[in-house]
């Protein structure tokens, strides 16, 4: 099978991010000369891979159009090809304040969308300049995700242009909670709505991040989804594969590995309460280690948690599979299930492959848990209770044969299911599908 030529709209290749992991590992092997990404600037950061695509369209200024008075406050980024074949990453990402960041992040962001306001203070568009690039590229397939209002509008905007089919691609389910974003949701609970279906009306392949997704879709919205979770490569994680599966050491290690913030942070306190009362109550010293970039003030309270910087994406192998526990947490709140329900967390499959024990603590309702039950590859706590979770995780720790018996399980699903070599091969044939 030759490979199509594919046009990637706004989410770049990064090592960071879900949508970004998921995106390199399904592209890995395309020949280059077959890739080219249109991103926002915002989006461009150093944790940018171009190991998979180096021919990246930054959506600037003459793209992203801003209002008055942001057009004044706002960076201004140029708009037009980032040079990444003479330069790297490194070099051409422009430096970004840290406080002016954490200032928009943490207070205004926040409060206009509590307003309503941020789908209306920029405006993406296809400029001539964009136009041009695309028509000299002038690739076979669109494939896009999309996350908001406004970038579904413009990969919208991209697919009545080229005329070129599109697949569109899934990772959550954010449509689900605009009602509850703003004290104007219901009103744009309907225009997003609207917008939304019409992208999926003219996409040609719907992709999504779980086979939950795919159901709750295809009545949703009448369309089917073909799910593609993030697929991992044996040979890269095998250098830490668990093969023993009695305890480490001592100070037995609970590991958790990603990001910190919506529809989480509670299940993760909640891991920290259990275990500082496993090890009041028995004398134990079971360390809750926090893999994340941002340390919480809440971590300091208890004594069992250490934190810990993320590492580079190449040790994490030896870190899955040097713990006694992989902890695989969802928020129990109305507002936590509806942003995490049908998704997948892309560690998932590489917790899997590390064979180490993995706890997941989440909703009965989730995509997660729906997977994990169906397979068995994971001990799983529904109840919200720290009694419920303490209990786990001494089972968890003192059962070597349960150790041992969701270890391989998780080895094997992985295998038969996420193993990169054979979802890239189904990916390709999905995309060229749309060619027929």
């Amino acid at each position: 099978m030759k490979y199509p030529k594919v046009l990637i709209l706004i989410q770049p290749f990064n090592n960071n991010t879900g949508g970004g992991i998921t995106l390199t590992n399904l592209f890995q092997g395309w020949p280059k000369d077959k890739l080219a990404l249109a991103c926002l600037p915002a989006l461009v950061s150093t944790h940018t891979n171009t190991d998979i695509c180096d021919t990246y369209y930054q959506l600037g200024e003459k793209e992203t159009i801003w209002t008055f008075p942001f057009n004044k406050l706002k960076r201004r980024y140029p708009s037009g090809l980032l040079d990444f074949k003479k330069s790297p990453v490194a070099e051409i990402v422009p430096k970004k304040s840290r406080l002016r960041s954490r200032i928009l992040i943490n207070y205004v962001e926040p409060i206009l969308k509590w307003l309503g306001l941020m789908e209306l203070l920029y405006d993406l568009k296809m400029s001539d300049e964009f136009t041009q690039w695309l028509d000299d590229f002038d690739p076979d397939i669109i494939y896009a995700q999309a996350h908001g209002r406004n970038r579904v509008r413009f990969c919208t905007q991209v697919k009545e242009y080229s005329k070129k089919p599109m697949i569109f691609h899934m990772m959550d389910d954010w449509p689900s909670y605009v009602r509850d974003e703003s004290v104007f949701g219901r009103f744009w609970f309907k225009i997003v709505d609207r917008e939304f279906r019409y992208l999926l009306k003219i996409s040609d392949l719907h992709l999504g991040i779980s086979e939950l997704m795919g159901d709750e879709y295809r009545r949703r919205y009448g369309v089917a989804f073909k799910a593609f979770h993030n697929p991992i490569d044996f040979e890269f994680w095998k250098t830490g594969q668990k093969a023993n599966w009695e305890l480490n050491g001592k100070n037995p290690t609970i590991l958790y590995a990603g990001r910190v913030g919506l529809g989480m942070e509670e299940s993760l306190e909640n891991m920290a309460k259990a275990v500082t009362r496993i090890n009041s109550e028995t004398g134990s010293s079971i360390e809750f280690i926090m893999q994340v970039s941002t340390k919480r003030a809440w971590m300091e309270k208890y004594t069992c948690v250490k934190h810990r910087e993320p590492v580079p994406y190449e040790q994490l192998p030896l870190k899955f599979g040097e713990a006694d526990i992989l902890y695989l947490p969802y928020d129990f709140s109305q507002a936590a299930v509806k942003f995490i329900k049908y998704s997948m967390p892309t560690k998932a499959s590489e917790y899997m492959v590390s064979g180490t024990p993995i706890l997941i603590f989440a909703p009965e309702e989730t995509a997660l848990v729906d997977y994990a039950k169906k397979y068995q590859w994971s001990k799983v706590v529904t109840i919200n209770k720290i009694e419920a979770l303490t209990k786990a995780v001494e089972e968890l720790l003192s059962n070597p044969t349960e150790r041992e018996a969701y270890g391989k399980a998780a080895i094997a699903l992985a295998k038969e299911r996420h193993e990169g070599t054979k979802v890239r091969d189904d990916f390709k044939k999905s995309l060229i599908s749309v060619l027929d």
